[in-house]
């Protein structure tokens, strides 16, 4: 065996070197058989660095994205964690690692369930374990406020560190594994409204679903204990980490609910900005800060803010919301609020806005059985300078069903 490489900065080239062989089509396999030989483990910091170092240097996103399961196959087992931090009871990290091992035991039940379905003696069986699996799919979508909080909590510290490469790659899978389990939901309930299927007809039909969603979930879990996690347990600093756990409970838990609280020693609780006593006065009236935050968030609609240079400034906390909004989000591009799919209809908002060559743009989707409407305002000031965007999503489900006239005097 030739001597393992310890010069860090070699470490770097050589993972640098192997990664990009995967790309080009090398076996995971063969390339984690010459890390090994030459590495020993990668150091978990090694691999975010090397990766990110790929995308500013140009590697598509997309393409990234489009291997990260081959990275991940090569780097299986190899990864070092000696010096990582652990997460005491409570703490962000702490929760995730809990939630993931609830993922991991349903995962684990799921692939024993469709193993029974496979070697089912008798077809009358089918439907109660088609029922079950159902009941086990349902819970795996939970899996969603998982991945809500990484993107909408633990993202945002993440990219101010300047460590957008992981996050954005991540974000991208986790739109990857909705969409299977979507697919997934619907494959279960079409075997279920089918009659006279065999054991191997519906085997099949669930390995090329079902299998897969699983193996996706599963990945994750990997990846964010071997990498994501460390790594987060490096960059933020308690204030920060107390920041998402305040924040977590409005998104919600996976599989599994916190019952330690947590506070970092040293950190007082976080207030609100308040003006005593103090006014704002606009051309047309006047506001206490209370008045005005009240009167934002009475809004039948969500607002937000973003400025000139294209950072989140401010958003509306309606009573129903329609998308999820943390104050994780502030300061951050907006850019990198949404998932790597939409950004570029995103960045074509902004340039048209910034350009002058459109003032609005609007969109409309149907969002689990409700009507909503977005639509983005280019904000000009009295000289006709661009000064920001305004976002306003509005749930108009029952404003569609109107029709004739319901007059204040009654005719």
């Amino acid at each position: 065996m030739s001597e393992l490489i310890t010069d860090m900065s070699k470490k770097r080239k050589l993972l640098k070197d192997m990664i990009l062989h995967l790309h080009k089509g090398k076996a995971p396999e063969t390339v984690q058989n010459e890390l090994t030989k030459l590495l020993g483990e990668v150091p978990y910091g090694l691999v975010v660095g090397v990766e990110q170092e790929l995308i500013r240097e140009g590697l598509p996103t997309e393409e990234v994205l489009k291997l990260c399961d081959i990275h991940g196959k090569a780097l299986k087992g190899i990864i070092d964690l000696k010096g990582a931090k652990s997460a005491v009871e409570g703490h962000p990290i702490d929760t995730f690692k809990k939630e993931n091992s609830e993922l991991a035991v349903l995962t684990g039940r799921m692939r024993n369930l469709i193993n029974d379905i496979g070697t089912a003696a008798k077809e009358a069986e089918l439907p109660l374990l088609l029922k079950e699996l159902r009941l086990m799919l349902n819970s795996l979508f939970d899996v969603d406020k998982h991945y809500r909080r990484k993107e909408n909590l633990l993202f945002p510290y993440l990219e101010k560190k300047g460590i957008t490469g992981p996050p954005t790659v991540m974000w991208g899978k986790h739109d990857e594994t909705r969409a299977l389990l979507k697919a997934a939901n619907t494959t279960v309930k079409s075997l279920q409204r089918q009659e006279n299927l065999t054991a191997e007809q519906v085997e099949e039909a669930l390995s090329s679903t079902i299998l897969k969603t699983i193996d996706a979930v599963e990945e994750m879990i990997y990846k964010e204990e071997q990498i994501l996690f460390p790594t987060s347990m490096d960059k933020l600093n308690d204030s920060e980490w107390y920041s998402i756990y305040l924040e977590s409970p409005e998104i919600g838990f996976c599989l599994y609910d916190p019952k330690q609280e947590w506070k970092p020693p040293g950190i007082e609780e976080q207030e609100e900005l308040e003006l005593q006593g103090g006014k704002i006065r606009l051309p047309s009236g006047t506001f206490t800060v209370e008045e005005l935050i009240s009167v934002l968030n009475t809004l039948p609609f969500d607002i937000t803010f973003v400025d000139k240079d294209d950072k989140v400034l401010y958003f509306t906390q309606g009573k129903e919301r329609i998308f999820d909004r943390n104050r994780s989000i502030l300061g951050r591009k907006v850019q990198m609020c949404h998932p790597p799919s939409s950004v570029h209809v995103v960045e074509k908002i902004l340039a048209d806005f910034h350009s002058g060559k459109k003032d609005s743009e609007a969109f409309w989707l149907n969002l689990k059985g409700k009507f909503i409407h977005i639509e983005y305002f280019a904000v000009r000031d009295k000289d006709k300078n661009y000064i920001g965007t305004l976002e306003v999503t509005q749930d108009l489900t029952e404003k569609r069903k109107l029709s004739g006239e319901r007059r204040l005097m009654g005719n």
